[in-house]
C-alpha cells in the first residue's frame, strides 16, 4: 500500500514539482494550496504524513498543525517553509512537528526526512536477543564488545560497540545524525559531532571485509546502515 502524503503548498509551480517527484517514488500525494481546505482534506483522506508550508492563504501552517494535533497525536508533521528564523523553528517543534525543513531544499533530503519521520512513527528498534548477533560475515558479541569474522577478532571500545549496536538495530533505515549523537553521547555538540565522524570511519574499516555491508552518509541528514 502506498504512503499517503497530505502536501500543503501555495506556490503552485514548486508544488507541482514536489508532488510529481514524490509520486515517482511511490507516494500518493494529496495537494492543497489554501489553508482553509486542509483540515477537511485531512479528515477525509487520513494521510500517513503531513507536509506543511507555513505562509498560506487564509490559515497558516502553524495553525493547521495545531488543528491536526488536536485530532491526531501520532501522524508525522513536517514543515517545509521559507520561514527560517530560530523562533519559527522552535515554534514549529513546540506545536508537535516531527521535522522542520528550510527552503530552498533538495528533493533527496525531503524524501529521506519523510522516510525517517515514518520510521519513527511506525518502526520499533529491532530487539536483540542473546549476546551474539550476525552482521554479514561478522559475529558481534555485545557483552564482550568483540567483533569477529572467523579469522580474527577485534575488541571494540564502549562507544564503538554502542554505535555498531545502534546501527544494527536500525539497519536499512535512515538514521538521523542528531538521533545518533543523542543516543551515544547524550547531546549533539560540535565536539561530539566530530567524534561521530571518526567513529563511523572506524566502524566502516572494521567491516570492510564484507562488501555487502555499507554505512552510507546522507548529506545533511545522517546515515543508512545497509546489511
Amino acid at each position: 500500500m502506498n504512503i499517503k502524503v497530505l502536501y500543503v503548498e501555495d506556490e503552485l509551480f514548486l508544488g507541482k514539482i514536489v508532488k510529481e517527484t514524490l509520486e515517482t517514488r511511490g507516494f500518493e500525494v494529496i495537494m492543497e494550496s489554501d489553508g482553509a481546505d486542509v483540515v477537511r482534506s485531512f479528515e477525509d483522506e487520513q494521510p500517513d504524513i503531513c507536509i506543511l508550508d507555513v505562509m498560506l492563504p487564509n490559515r497558516s501552517g502553524f495553525e493547521l498543525a495545531e488543528d491536526i494535533r488536536k485530532q491526531n497525536d501520532d501522524v508525522p508533521i513536517i514543515f517545509l517553509t521559507a520561514k527560517t528564523q530560530t523562533d519559527d523553528v522552535v515554534h514549529g517543534f513546540r506545536l508537535g512537528a516531527n521535522d522542520y525543513i528550510r527552503k530552498p531544499f533538495s528533493m533527496e533530503e525531503l524524501i529521506v526526512r519523510i522516510e525517517n519521520a515514518l520510521k519513527v512513527k511506525k518502526e520499533e528498534v529491532t530487539p536483540i536477543s542473546g549476546d551474539a548477533i550476525t552482521i554479514g560475515k561478522y559475529q558481534f558479541h555485545l557483552n564482550k564488545q568483540v567483533l569477529g569474522n572467523g579469522k580474527e577478532e577485534r575488541r571494540l571500545s564502549y562507544r564503538e560497540s554502542e554505535l555498531l549496536k545502534y546501527l544494527y538495530q536500525n539497519r536499512n533505515m535512515v538514521i538521523d545524525r542528531r538521533e545518533l549523537l543523542n543516543h551515544i553521547w547524550g547531546n549533539d555538540s560540535f565536539f561530539n559531532s566530530r567524534n561521530l565522524d571518526v567513529y563511523v570511519t572506524k566502524i566502516r574499516g572494521y567491516l570492510r571485509e564484507d562488501p555487502a555491508i555499507e554505512i552510507i552518509t546522507i548529506k545533511g541528514v545522517g546515515y543508512r546502515f545497509v546489511v
